[in-house]
């Protein structure tokens, strides 16, 4: 592949984008967190983007690439292509500089970031079962209609205006030595990175910036191990909003140069991170916009001096957020799946509702069986939905029912 040549944004060119973004983009709180502070040993804040109009940082590189549209090419209209929230971008910055706009998203994208972009007027067009498809349509739209394409995040005017994040929280925070930013095309991660380079040259000071991926979606990690933009097939994860196959070609540039370290989480680390969230800061964050909490809380990045990460997005389905919540319980050993099998007679399912609460366990769900999964016929199969507080908890349960002379065993959780 031919190498892209980037004029990389000079620090005035973000400061002008910042002013043109703060039309429509609100500066989201940078909240201190205990928690995490205690955990890593560092003071951690977390920069809220989840809290932005539209849920998501992504409105203000819509914005700014929208904005420097000529009078003609807004009487074209735009189109996009998004899982969700470059999507919601998108349709707003359309809607307040009265630009028709036409969004391609996958034939699964989330309901509510569906209703959303519909909302801010846009018209959306429901295309292919992942992002590569719609946004092959979407290109495909741009050539026939004349639209003009909005990228998601391989334009410079896109990543300028995420980049305005960096500014924002270095001035809430300007003693800040670390940034964790999520990674997916890369427009967010090039523009952070730049952007705090640049802040903390002016500035006298170092910042650090650290790009972390779902390891179902690593594009970046092959990419910059070669040097060039290499295109790998992503495999499910919860982490849709970062689920890119390949680096977009200005952003790998930029990040190639001003990143200093790129990590992936997996699917628990990420589930666990989002619980952490709600419980101990009251925020509710997608999986995508989780990953640096992730990051952080698995150890894999050793922060100095002060640290912020960037929470990207909080546009979380509800029916997807009932499933992260079980997943993440059940990944810190606090809900768990028990199989025992019993004598068909009575008194056995009282006997072991007894031991679980004895051991001071609480039972969520009960599936009492009589047939099937080889029983014989004077067995029952007993399966248990029980929440325990941590690991040792779990270990106590097992204990306790195997003393009162039952053989449980874990079902569907991780290993004891």
């Amino acid at each position: 592949m031919t190498q892209v040549a980037v004029v990389t944004p000079t620090l005035d060119d973000f400061e002008a984008a910042r002013v043109t973004v703060s039309k429509v983009a609100i500066e989201t709180p940078l909240l201190h967190n205990n928690y995490l502070s205690e955990l890593v040993g560092q003071e951690v804040f977390l920069k809220c983007e989840n809290l932005q109009r539209t849920g998501a940082y992504k409105v203000r590189g819509a914005y700014n690439r929208m904005s420097k549209l000529t009078a003609a090419e807004r009487a074209r209209g735009v189109v996009a292509a998004s899982a969700g929230n470059h999507a919601q971008g998108v349709a707003l910055a359309a809607k307040m500089l009265d630009i028709k706009a036409t969004v391609y998203m996958p034939t699964g994208a989330s309901l509510p970031k569906l209703a959303a972009t519909r909302g801010y007027g846009a018209d959306v067009v429901l295309v292919g079962a992942n992002f590569a498809e719609a946004l092959k349509a979407s290109q495909e739209f741009a050539k026939t209609s004349g639209a003009v394409f909005i990228a998601p995040f391989d334009h410079i005017d896109v990543i300028t205006g995420q980049g305005t994040v960096a500014l924002d929280l270095i001035d809430q925070l300007p003693e800040v030595q670390t940034i964790i930013v999520a990674i997916g095309g890369g427009g967010l991660a090039a523009g952070v990175a730049v952007a705090a380079k640049l802040k903390a040259a002016e500035m006298g000071t170092k910042i650090k910036v650290i790009g972390v991926q779902s390891e179902h979606a690593a594009s970046y990690v092959p990419s910059l191990k070669a040097g060039k933009v290499v295109e790998i097939k992503t495999t499910a994860t919860i982490a849709d909003g970062i689920a890119v196959s390949k680096p977009g070609a200005i952003p790998f540039e930029l990040i190639s140069k001003h990143i200093d370290k790129v990590v992936t989480v997996s699917e628990d680390e990420i589930a666990t991170a989002i619980l952490v969230l709600m419980e101990r800061a009251k925020q509710v964050v997608e999986p995508a916009g989780a990953v640096a909490v992730a990051a952080l809380m698995a150890g894999k990045i050793k922060p100095k001096g002060k640290t912020v990460a960037i929470l990207s997005g909080g546009n979380m389905d509800p029916l997807l957020l009932q499933r992260v919540i079980r997943h993440g319980l059940a990944a810190t050993d606090r809900y768990t799946n028990i199989s025992v099998m019993l004598p068909d007679r009575p008194g056995q399912l009282a006997l072991t509702a007894e031991v679980v609460a004895a051991a001071q366990a609480n039972v969520i769900e009960v599936l009492h069986t009589r047939t099937g999964n080889g029983l014989q016929i004077n067995e029952v199969e007993l399966n248990l939905s029980v929440e325990t507080r941590d690991h040792e908890h779990r270990l106590a349960v097992l204990k306790a029912l195997q003393e009162a002379g039952l053989n449980p065993r874990l079902e569907n959780n991780r290993k004891s």
